[in-house]
Parts: structure tokens; C-alpha cells; sequence
């Protein structure tokens, strides 16, 4: 029989619905990072780094680039015979077929898939985080302190816990209780919602809480192993860890990567982040073109000028073109004369001549000011912006525009014009 002293379920279904319009046609865990990479290689990287060759990724939202992209995880060295990667969706079963209806419920669903691997442990992981962990380190704490569940923690600023799971420690360290969002926290220390549990621990309490709805670890799984009395620890991370679910912290982790000294380093020998390469040739600065405190992807040609910004592979930025502050992701072309300021610009976008994004004063954006906010604007992905327009802050483009869509040649802060799929 295979055993596997641990296994890891990456969670990977989630809509992101906070990211706007560069959500509307892929999952969150596939969008573009950092020039080259997809958000879920971080943790299939950290997997890898810790020796952690089995993994379940369990995808539901919009799963085809997730897929296409994973594949049968070479690039991560987990094309493996016995192990490796495995992506896994809901499926037809005998009978109560459903969706993944919450983070335990997936797990569940996928009992038989772990039960095959007989592990001692099983570590559950989150597919759209920005970090490196050494779970072999984290495993070892579990160990050590002979624990059931272990959960990965980080001290976040007390007027932030509310936002947060929140664990109530001993000195050892042992969990003695917890608050999912508390109005007021009695601790800083916020769960990361990455977990190591005892196998069997794991597998009864996912059989005991079966029939309730919308099954959640936060909610349901940790507040049952609590109860029945098991062994819990709070695993303290003092690395860097950035939940990218807003348009805000997805710009923010984005620019860290090009700050003078960044704080998250794509450049560590020791701590490589792997991803799925397409075969492009070099990238091309021509005679004029400007590249300061920038990324650049591969197979990208820079005609203008690029400050402070993360520019995606295949990109063009045509002549006299300012990018600034922006983030472009793959195979977008940005014609000439144009001016970006604060933009994201999702993959397969075309950007016409004379086009200025990110201009005038800033409005609260009139469909979702939760989302479009702090001076971004967003392009969604395979979306045409015309020749000879302007378009404020906070507003969002999406979809495959014309010149007749933007009154006198401009769209308003704050505004929105979505002209595919779903209104995000």
C-alpha cells in the first residue's frame, strides 16, 4: 500500500469576486503575478521547496487556464508516478452530487483521493496567497508538541483582528480558544487558513460534520476538534504573507516586488518560485526606450518608457508611451503616444494610440467602490480600448469598447463600462 507521511489539499475554486473584472474569466489562483507567474505557483512552490510531493488541487471557479496551467506539474517537479499533482473537481457521484460548498465541505468530497495515500498528516493550504513557508518546519512544530491541528498564524496590528480568525494562546503556545472575526479580539494572532491535522483527527471530524451546510474549517471542522478535546497548536510565521484578494493588495504586492530592497524576493537561489514557461524570445528595449526600477517578462518590447511598474511577457509598449505605477499582464499591446498611470491591464488586452489611463481627479466608482478604489484603473482581459480616448481612476474597462462608448473621447472617474460577460 502507498504511504505518504503527509499529503497537502491546495484550495483552489475560489471566485475572487474582490479582484474585479480580472476575475470574470479565470480563478483567482490563475490570475497573472510578478510578470511570469500565476498567484497559485507560490504555494505549489512552497510545496516542492518542503519536500512536499503530493498535492490535490481542488478547483471549482472558472477552471480551465488553472488547468491548462498546472498540467501534470512538471514545472514543479511533481509529475510524479506515485504522488504528484493532481487537480480535482467536483464530480458526479452515485448520489447528493453537489458543488464544493465550502473549504471542509471540498475536503470531504475527497476523502477517498487522501484515504489512497494513507498519510499520517494532511497539511490544507489556500491557492491565492503571495508567501514562502518551509511547511517541513511547520510540520516539525506539529511534532514536536504532539498536535492534532496546527494552524499557521501571523500577528496582525489588534485594530486589523477583526478581520481576521483569531487564536487565543497559552505560553506553549496551545490554542485555548479562538473568535472568527471578533469585534473585539483578544489576540493579534490571525489564522493564515493554512492547517496540519492528524489524518485520522481530520478525516472524523469531516465525517462527523458532513451535513452541515456550506462546511468550513473556521466555522465548523476547528471549533469540533476543540470541543472533543484535541491537542491544538498556533504555528507563528514571521515572513512575509500577503492575501492579494482586492485590487488594492494585488497593486501593492505587485509594486513590493520592485521596491529597492523588496521585502518578498522572487530572486532567492535557495527559495526558487516555479512556474509553467512559454518558449519566447528575449525581451527588446529599442533605441528611446526606457526601463527604470521595472519587471519585465520575457519576449516583451518596450518602444516608450517604464517606470516603476511590472510589465507581464509578450507585452509591446509602443513608442513615446509612459507607463507608470501600472502592472500589464501577458500579450497586451499599448500603442504609441499613450499614458498609464496606476493601471492593471489584464492578458490579451488592446490599448489604441493616443490613450490616456489613470487621468484627472479621483470619484468613487458608481458600481462597486469596494472593488475600484484608491486611484486604480482596471482593464479587463481581451478587452479593445480605441485610439484617442481617456479614462479617469476608479473606473473599469472590460470587454471589446469603440470610440461611440466614451463620450467626448472620455470616461469619467469613477465610471464603469463593461461590455462582456458578467458585470463584475
Amino acid at each position: 500500500m502507498i504511504k505518504k507521511e503527509m499529503i497537502a489539499m491546495l484550495l483552489a475554486g475560489g471566485q475572487g469576486s474582490r479582484l474585479g473584472v480580472l476575475t470574470a474569466k479565470v480563478a483567482k489562483p490563475a490570475v497573472s503575478f510578478g510578470g511570469k507567474y500565476r498567484i497559485i505557483d507560490f504555494p505549489l512552490s512552497n510545496c516542492i521547496n518542503s519536500s512536499v510531493d503530493t498535492v490535490g488541487v481542488l478547483t471549482q471557479y472558472q477552471p480551465l487556464r488553472l488547468n491548462t496551467h498546472i498540467g501534470i506539474g512538471i514545472p514543479w517537479d511533481l509529475d510524479r508516478n506515485i504522488g504528484g499533482v493532481t487537480v480535482l473537481p467536483p464530480y458526479e457521484k452515485n448520489e447528493n452530487s453537489e458543488w464544493y460548498t465550502g473549504t471542509a465541505n471540498a475536503i470531504y468530497q475527497n476523502i477517498e483521493y487522501m484515504e489512497g495515500f494513507n498519510p499520517e498528516y494532511v497539511l490544507i493550504l489556500s491557492g491565492d496567497h503571495i508567501y514562502k513557508m518551509d511547511y517541513e518546519v511547520m510540520l516539525d512544530f506539529h511534532k514536536q508538541n504532539g498536535s492534532e491541528c496546527t494552524i499557521a498564524v501571523m500577528p496582525v496590528p489588534m485594530e486589523e483582528a477583526k478581520r481576521f480568525g483569531i487564536m487565543i494562546t497559552d505560553e506553549n503556545k496551545r490554542i485555548v480558544d479562538f473568535e472568527e472575526k471578533p469585534a473585539n479580539p483578544r489576540s493579534n494572532l490571525a489564522s493564515m487558513g493554512i492547517y496540519i491535522f492528524n489524518w485520522k483527527t481530520l478525516k472524523q471530524a469531516l465525517i462527523d460534520n458532513a451535513d452541515q451546510p456550506n462546511l468550513d474549517f473556521g466555522k465548523h471542522v476547528i471549533p469540533y476538534c476543540h470541543k472533543n478535546g484535541a491537542p491544538m497548536y498556533a504555528y507563528e510565521f514571521n515572513g512575509y504573507w500577503k492575501d492579494v484578494g482586492t485590487l488594492t493588495s494585488y497593486w501593492e504586492a505587485n509594486m513590493e516586488l520592485i521596491d529597492v530592497v523588496p521585502e518578498f524576493n522572487l530572486y532567492e537561489e535557495y527559495w526558487k518560485i516555479y512556474t509553467k514557461s512559454e518558449i519566447l524570445p528575449p525581451q527588446y528595449v529599442a533605441k528611446g526606450g526606457v526601463i527604470e526600477r521595472s519587471i519585465v517578462g520575457e519576449g516583451s518590447e518596450i518602444y516608450g518608457q517604464v517606470y516603476n511598474s511590472v510589465i507581464g511577457c509578450g507585452v509591446t509598449i509602443g513608442k513615446d508611451t509612459v507607463v507608470r505605477d501600472s502592472i500589464i499582464m501577458n500579450n497586451t499591446e499599448i500603442g504609441e503616444n499613450c499614458e498609464l498611470n496606476k493601471a492593471i491591464v489584464a492578458e490579451n488586452t488592446k490599448i489604441g494610440d493616443h490613450v490616456r489611463l489613470g487621468v484627472g481627479e479621483e470619484a468613487p466608482n458608481d458600481t462597486a467602490p469596494h472593488i475600484y478604489c484608491d486611484g486604480i484603473v482596471t482593464v479587463g482581459e481581451k478587452s479593445v480600448v480605441p485610439a484617442n480616448v481617456s479614462v479617469g481612476k476608479n473606473s473599469v474597462v472590460f470587454g471589446i469598447t469603440t470610440a461611440d462608448d466614451y463620450p467626448d473621447g472620455y470616461l469619467a472617474s469613477g465610471k464603469t463600462l463593461i461590455k462582456a460577460g458578467d458585470k463584475q
